[in-house]
């Protein structure tokens, strides 16, 4: 995979010096170095991706004034992933950040590298409904739903859940709370979570399921680690698995089964 270095210096050898801040994506998906590198990894498809590209760029101020290198690189993140970048399928998203663009995975984009495995039976995450949580036992991982009791368009919580073709399966289930606890001390940019609140936190807890019980193929465990949401605070802070929410419990949430009434 392309890194941003390895692009300037390709368009470096062509021109004689590197490229300026400043030149548009527009300019630079229109260099043979970089309409290359997209023509390697998408082949007859690399002309609908970087026409793409170009508008998310146009339909985003932030992303407009984003240094242009950055987010050629994250879009080349999603290519080679083979994730499309329109904001709307919630696969994959560049985001600004600190005047960088910054690569994203949707929640979309991990079902849809979990089920490339060819190893799963089932896979899915889901809003949890004031009036539809029952109960939920940590230790059997045993999660009841009454989705007849749903009072109110409120949101308490998320599941996930998987099962594998041979029987091995999996369900987690995080508050809004555990949701927000992560998101303020993880995320680094708001834009996402502000537009797409519960695409983001679904894919919070899809990706805590996968990346600790999940069959991880090559490419799952290079979009893990690709996705920047989390990737520099948790280098320097985080080391441990993020399925842990280490928030203070209380002597409800220490117990085995979790009762909400």
């Amino acid at each position: 995979m392309a890194t941003v270095n390895g692009l300037k210096n390709q368009l470096a050898n062509k021109s004689g010096q590197a490229p300026k801040v400043g030149n548009s994506v527009k300019g630079l998906l229109n260099t043979e170095s970089v309409k290359k590198r997209f023509e390697d990894v998408l082949k007859d498809r690399a002309p609908q991706f970087m026409a793409s590209l170009l508008s998310v760029v146009n339909n985003n101020d932030l992303l407009r004034k984003a240094e242009p290198m950055s987010i050629i690189q994250s879009a080349m993140i999603a290519a080679s992933l083979d994730l499309p970048i329109d904001p709307n399928l919630g696969c994959a998203y560049i985001v600004p950040y600190k005047n960088q663009g910054t690569f994203q995975i949707g929640y979309r984009g991990y079902i849809q590298m979990a089920l490339r495995t060819g190893q799963y039976k089932n896979i899915n995450v889901i809003e949890i409904y004031e009036g539809e949580f029952v109960k939920f036992n940590r230790l059997t991982e045993e999660l009841e739903l009454d989705f007849e009791a749903r009072k109110s368009d409120a949101i308490v919580g998320y599941a996930a859940y998987f099962e594998l073709l041979n029987g091995f399966k999996k369900t987690i289930y995080w508050t809004k709370e555990q949701v927000d606890y992560h998101k303020n001390k993880f995320s680094k940019s708001s834009f996402v979570w502000k537009e797409n609140y519960s695409a983001m936190a679904q894919k919070t807890v899809l990706k805590s399921l996968l990346s600790k019980w999940g069959i991880l193929s090559i490419e799952l465990q290079k979009a893990v680690i690709e996705d920047d949401e989390e990737r520099v605070v948790r280098d320097v802070t985080e080391p441990e698995d993020t399925n842990i929410i280490d928030y203070e419990e209380t002597a409800d949430e220490a117990k085995d089964e979790i009762i909400i009434e």
